[in-house]
């Protein structure tokens, strides 16, 4: 997931592909199996150190380095991914792969565009440079289908962390208290007449090997309880920096963490995720909000809420 390109070549819109029975993603597909290789975000080119007793100021003609461009040097700081992977298809390819991209629905911090995914043959040509060889060339156009669902799935659960707390923790407290199913009406109770900009995605990084705090500890309730708790670690893990715009007109960037899941496919054979979304917990304000949220949601429904005022009419 999290696969988009931020250059801003346009290419003709592509078909929303069905997700059936053979969108689930194979073994191969980095979704699946994340690479050994964590790289710190954001990407930065570290100078070589200068060998004992050498002199630290170059030449005027002296190459910057001698050796070949670092991989991070190759990447988009944006999206982390390569940002010259082509369009051209690859000498070991057996079938054609379409060349279309497809169009988000989530807003870049950049532009006043939105970010688009890459082609079937973008993602096939990635996957290879990641050194995933046994991806079969038939599963690719299916494989996008399912990550481009999963981001625009991840970005409706991140719009609405923002309708609730863009305006400040009160009125976050004012719209959680009615927990989830109150919050709509109780959002258009207390809505302010001035206007809140929508959310922008500014950049994103695919963290597979680094668990989240709340998935090591599901993770150890699943060994300790593992009737109640049970489950697969996530299969991936990404951390998403949003520009939030408040009421004052004030942006701030705001970092989501999303563990992506796996569930047993529907008895029609459609595969299963669910995300969990939230605010990293990088202060105080990201704390309050995850406690409001869900505090708030299960206070209004373990009190009856919903009880009393249906009595209460």
């Amino acid at each position: 997931m999290g696969w988009f390109w931020a250059d801003s070549t346009t290419f003709s819109d592509a078909p929303h592909p069905n997700l059936n029975s053979n969108a689930s993603p194979p073994p191969e597909c980095p979704m699946h199996n994340a690479s050994s290789q964590t790289i710190p975000f954001p990407p930065r080119n570290s100078p070589q150190p200068t060998p004992s007793g050498s002199c630290p100021v170059r030449a005027p003609n002296e190459s910057i380095s001698s050796s070949k461009s670092s991989t991070l040097s190759k990447l988009n700081p944006l999206n982390y991914m390569p940002a010259d992977l082509s369009q051209s298809r690859d000498a070991r390819q057996t079938i054609h792969l379409p060349t279309e991209r497809e169009e988000s629905s989530i807003p870049r911090g950049d532009t006043d565009s939105n970010w688009e995914y890459p082609s079937p043959q973008q993602m096939y040509n990635a996957m290879l440079r990641k050194g995933y060889d046994g991806t079969p060339e038939d599963a690719v156009e299916s494989m996008v289908a399912v990550h481009n669902f999963l981001n625009e799935g991840a970005w409706a659960e991140i719009v609405e962390w923002e309708r609730r707390f863009s305006r400040g923790l009160g009125f976050g407290w004012q719209a959680c208290r009615r927990g989830e199913e109150g919050f709509v009406e109780e959002a258009d109770r207390i809505a302010s007449p001035r206007e809140v900009a929508a959310p922008k995605l500014l950049r994103f990084q695919g963290r597979p090997n680094e668990m989240t705090p709340k998935a090591r500890i599901l993770d150890f309730m699943g060994w300790m309880y593992p009737a109640k708790y049970g489950c697969e670690p996530p299969f991936d893990r990404h951390d998403w920096y949003v520009q939030r715009r408040t009421v004052d007109g004030e942006t701030k960037e705001v970092r989501y963490v999303i563990d992506y899941y796996s569930a047993p496919p529907e008895p029609t054979g459609e595969p299963v995720f669910y995300l969990d979304v939230r605010p990293a917990v990088d202060g105080p304000t990201a704390a309050a909000e995850r406690m409001m949220r869900w505090g708030g949601d299960v206070w209004y429904r373990a009190s009856g809420g919903k009880m009393r005022e249906t009595a209460s009419q």
